[in-house]
């Protein structure tokens, strides 16, 4: 609030004798200050019109620069999957036909999306719980997008700690995983040289490579020795604790808190390394994969088109599934990471980019590794099938054992597994960094100022978590959370999402907003998908995983039912938050139950751009006190100063504003006298 200059009382401490102000001197007078509020008075005032004192918050974080925010997008959405996944797809599902349903989805389903979350998160500057004071009932979207994301947190970490294991292993002038001749090797280990010169090779033919027991046998360690000369496999046999894991499981940690410490500061700067070193390696990899014998017989293979695989069902829901989990959409990264832009930054532009930049990768490291699945499959003399690989097999089986058929090995072992680690910490930092944003954002004056001691709890917590995957029965651990913790939950999700902000939040309102910060609203394709098309297409998917769904197995070792009871648990613990929270919030509310039911889809009364002027900020932090309005001083109209006009910046008009209370409590102008209690409690 603004106060009187002193200098309306003369110089003896009375009133002047001219009316209500004194004559001044030709000197300029001392501006208008800002009587200091106090807070105990505010506190008091502010329960006395109903509304509890809310403490100031302590200031938001932005991004440095512009690019810091590309690059952290980037590096989120460009992960391990469009290395170890997306090359896979393309070949099981008809090689370069299966980029028509692959550009069909991403039209209609995952740059809609995208820009969705990009835009919500950008406008109201908060994270993925709090964010949902635009619309209250669906509050639990945000909840099932932390759970989400602190699930896949710890697995996700645990592959980060196996690229470390191979990469500490890689420093050696042999690659242990070259030959058959080590203690953790079985009899039905077959050396590359034996493969190649076996002459029994029929189209059913299997082997056991090096490479796949050094994974299983030495790195994992997944049979557990039952003392009579046998050995067991699964979830169910726990064995014992790999202390290198371990190890290498909390160096992952390490890494992943010292480069978010402080923040979205520290990160942002990180990613101008992590985000840009995989290309870097990628293109290296293939310009010395494209000149290896056989590169260009799997490169064919890779991209050969059979359009006759478009008519089945599968490849279509493979398309939308991969360009789904590769944009990171619903699991609240977008949003927290669009949260630290400036409210002006043209989003709408950075969606698509930052989408078609995903999708490129993906096509492009398709060509870095059947370069070199070629070759392996050339120098074992065996068809590209038998030599191809998804996931974990790819990475750390398939394409490892095709670097110890290439001269100086270790080189190339330690830029891909580098390369590895790189892709994984990008999208291990945004995941992680999304969970301390919604609980700094939801408790803002208790731990905003502590986000540095909440990012150190989470990763504790996240680190004892995961040691359950340090153990011999840890591969089945993760491939279970892999399995249910991001499935259908996520596609439920980013359906309730959608459905919420086009129709009940309302696609016009929505459009005002995008248009406030970027200055135009969306076009008529993206209001057509966020309203019918992208919704019907994850109903699509959710309808078909359902109709496809299988227990979860690894290597043919299935799970037992109290593993698959605790998987489908783990997938409904998230969306189930849905439901909840809103019954929760439609219950707090007061009145009749469609009144409470209103209240709970209306958006709340602090929703809105969290970046405001300091006029604004201004006059909320005098919000439900008497006497908000600024009040002048006469004598800027008498003597001509420059002093700007006051104004309220709530209104349209700017003109000045006086607060006609004032006038009624001035004691000089209605005969009161100077110590009035009603006058001296407001300074």
């Amino acid at each position: 609030m603004y106060t009187y200059n002193p200098k309306y009382r003369d110089e003896t401490g009375g009133v002047s004798n001219v009316g209500f102000r004194p004559e001044y001197s030709q000197e300029k007078p001392p501006p208008i200050t800002r009587a200091p509020i106090d807070t105990k008075v505010m506190e008091v005032e502010m329960k006395e019109k109903g509304r509890a004192a809310e403490p100031e918050e302590p200031e938001r974080e932005q991004w440095g620069a512009k690019l810091d925010f590309m690059l952290s997008m980037l590096g989120y959405c460009v992960g391990l999957g469009n290395v170890w996944r997306f090359p896979y797809l393309c070949y099981k599902n008809g090689g370069g036909a299966f980029l028509v349903p692959y550009i069909i989805m991403l039209t209609f389903a995952g740059l809609p999306l995208f820009f969705m979350e990009l835009a919500l998160g950008q406008y109201a500057s908060l994270g993925p719980i709090t964010i949902w004071r635009c619309l209250p009932l669906f509050r639990g979207i945000g909840i099932a997008m932390i759970i989400i994301s602190g699930l896949v947190c710890i697995y996700y970490n645990m592959i980060i700690a196996w690229s470390l294991y191979y990469l500490f292993a890689s420093f050696t002038s042999r690659l242990p995983w070259r030959t058959c001749n080590n203690w953790w090797n079985t009899k039905s280990c077959v050396e590359t040289s034996a493969v190649a010169n076996a002459t029994n090779k029929t189209a059913n033919y299997t082997r056991i490579s090096p490479s796949e027991e050094y994974f299983h046998e030495r790195v994992l360690k997944y049979s557990v020795d039952m003392g009579n000369g046998t050995s067991v496999r699964g979830i169910e046999h726990t064995g014992t604790m790999s202390w290198e894991l371990a190890l290498c499981l909390l160096l992952a940690w390490i890494i992943v808190f010292a480069c978010l410490c402080k923040g979205v500061k520290s990160s942002g700067k990180v990613v101008y390394f992590t985000a840009t070193f995989p290309y870097i390696v990628l293109i290296i990899l293939l310009i010395r994969g494209a000149i290896l014998p056989g590169a260009r017989d799997g490169i064919i293979f890779y991209i050969k088109p059979d359009f006759n695989k478009l008519a089945d069902s599968q490849v279509w829901y493979d398309a939308a599934s991969q360009i789904f989990y590769s944009l990171g959409v619903a699991f609240g990264g977008i949003l927290a990471m669009a949260s630290y832009n400036k409210f002006d930054n043209n989003c709408h532009r950075d969606a698509v980019i930052i989408a078609l930049a995903n999708c490129g990768t993906s096509v492009f490291a398709g060509f870095a590794i059947f370069s070199y699945l070629g070759y392996m499959a050339k120098e074992l003399q065996l068809p590209v099938d038998k030599v191809v690989a998804s996931g974990s097999g790819l990475a750390f089986i398939a394409y490892p054992e095709a670097l110890t058929l290439m001269p100086i090995s270790p080189l190339w072992s330690i830029l891909f597994f580098f390369m590895l680690l790189t892709l994984g910490l990008d999208s291990q930092f945004v995941m992680l960094e999304t969970i301390v944003t919604a609980l700094s954002d939801e408790f803002p004056t208790l731990l905003r100022a502590y986000k540095t001691w909440v990012l150190l709890g989470m990763c504790i917590i996240l680190y004892l978590l995961g040691l359950t995957q340090c153990t011999q029965a840890g591969i089945f651990w993760l491939e279970m959370m892999n399995w249910y913790s991001a499935g259908f939950c996520l596609i439920i999700t980013a359906l309730i999402m959608a459905v919420g902000i086009s129709w009940i939040y309302g696609i016009k309102r929505f459009s005002a907003d995008i248009k406030e910060m970027i200055g135009y609203e969306p076009n008529i394709y993206f209001k057509a998908c966020w309203m019918v098309i992208s919704p019907a297409l994850m109903l699509f998917i959710f309808i078909f995983s359902l109709v496809k769904y299988t227990p979860v197995v690894y290597n043919g070792i299935p799970y037992p039912d109290w593993a698959v009871t605790l998987g489908l648990l783990m997938a409904f613990f998230s969306i189930l938050m849905i439901p909840l929270t809103a019954i929760y919030v439609v219950a707090k509310n007061e009145g009749s139950l469609s009144q409470k039911f209103k209240k709970a889809i209306t958006p709340d009364e602090k929703w809105g751009p969290a970046l405001m002027s300091q006029e604004q900020k201004e006059w909320k932090s005098t919000e439900g006190i008497d006497n908000p309005a600024t009040v002048y001083d006469p004598r800027t109209m008498e003597n001509g100063t420059d002093q700007p006009p006051l104004y309220d910046p709530r209104s349209m008009n700017r003109y000045p504003l006086y607060d006609p209370r004032s006038l009624q409590q001035d004691p000089i102008r209605n005969g009161g006298s100077l110590n009035d209690s009603s006058y001296s409690s407001r300074l």
